[in-house]
C-alpha cells in the first residue's frame, strides 16, 4: 500500500502529510523517526475511514517544503500540488463525507468526556496562544476554525458552537455558489494559498491532531470510559 507523503519542514522539525489518506500526518524532530511514526497512524486511519489495510506500507515522499512556521508546534502553510487542480466531483464527495464524518466522530469522543473543564495537561504556549488543555478548550477551538478554514476560500459562515452544523453551512454556502469544482487558489494576507482541496484535507488533519489530544488526555483521567472513534492506537495516545 503506497503512501504518498508532503513533507514540511524547518530547523527544529518536521511535519509529513499523506497526500493517500487526507488528513493523516506524523510530526518529530527527525524525518527518520517521523516516518516510522506513520505505520499505526495509517494503520488507525484505515479502521476510521473503513479502508481495507494489507498491512504493508510503503512511504514515499513525493513533495518538500521548508517554512518559517512552527511546525514542530503544527503550524503549516504547505498546499500540496495535488491540492492546485480541478475537483472531480466524486472526490470531492469522498473528502466531503470524510470531513462531516470527522465533525460526528468529534462530537461522539466530545460527548463521551464526563467532566468537559478537567484536565491533567499543563499549560504551554503555543503559535496561536495558550493550547487548548480542557475538553470543551479543544472543542472550542476546532469549532472556531471551521469558520477560519471556510474564509479562506472565500465562505463566510456563523460562528457555530456546534462543530458539525457549521460544516454543514459552510458546504451549503459553497455547493450554492456554482463553479467550485474548478479549485480556485486563493491568497490569504500571509501568503500562503487556499483550494477547496486544500481546505478539505486541513478540516480532517485538524480534527485528527486535536481529537488525538482530546483522547490521549481523557483516556488517562477516565481508563475505559471514553469512546474512541478515530481508532487511535495506544501507540498514539501514549506518546
Amino acid at each position: 500500500m503506497e503512501n504518498k507523503i508532503v513533507q514540511e519542514s524547518n530547523d527544529k522539525g518536521v511535519i509529513l502529510f499523506s497526500e493517500s489518506f487526507p488528513g493523516a500526518f506524523t510530526r518529530a524532530a527527525e524525518l527518520d523517526e517521523a516516518l516510522r511514526k506513520f505505520e499505526p497512524e495509517i494503520q488507525s486511519y484505515c479502521k476510521w475511514a473503513d479502508i481495507p489495510y494489507d498491512g504493508k506500507l510503503e512511504n514515499v515522499i513525493i513533495q518538500t517544503s521548508t517554512t518559517n512556521l512552527a511546525v514542530e508546534d503544527a503550524d503549516t502553510e504547505v498546499i500540496f500540488h495535488s491540492e492546485l487542480k480541478p475537483l472531480q466531483r466524486g472526490a470531492y464527495g469522498k473528502l466531503k463525507s470524510l470531513v462531516l464524518k470527522s465533525a460526528e466522530d468529534f462530537q461522539s469522543l466530545y460527548d463521551s468526556i464526563p467532566y468537559k473543564d478537567e484536565t491533567n495537561l499543563p499549560e504551554r504556549a503555543t503559535f496561536y496562544g495558550k493550547r487548548p488543555r480542557t475538553a470543551r478548550e479543544m472543542y472550542d477551538h476546532v469549532c472556531r476554525v471551521n469558520k477560519y478554514y471556510f474564509a479562506q476560500i472565500g465562505i463566510d459562515i456563523n460562528d457555530y458552537p456546534d462543530i458539525l452544523a457549521g460544516r454543514l453551512q459552510g458546504f451549503w454556502i459553497l455547493e450554492n455558489k456554482g463553479g467550485f469544482l474548478t479549485n480556485n487558489v486563493f491568497t490569504d494576507s500571509s501568503g500562503e494559498q487556499w483550494t477547496l482541496s486544500k481546505m478539505l484535507r486541513r478540516f480532517l488533519w485538524h480534527d485528527r491532531i486535536h481529537a488525538k489530544a482530546m483522547y490521549r488526555m481523557a483516556a488517562k483521567i477516565w481508563p475505559n470510559r471514553i469512546i474512541n472513534p478515530f481508532r487511535f492506537a495506544v501507540e498514539q495516545h501514549q506518546s
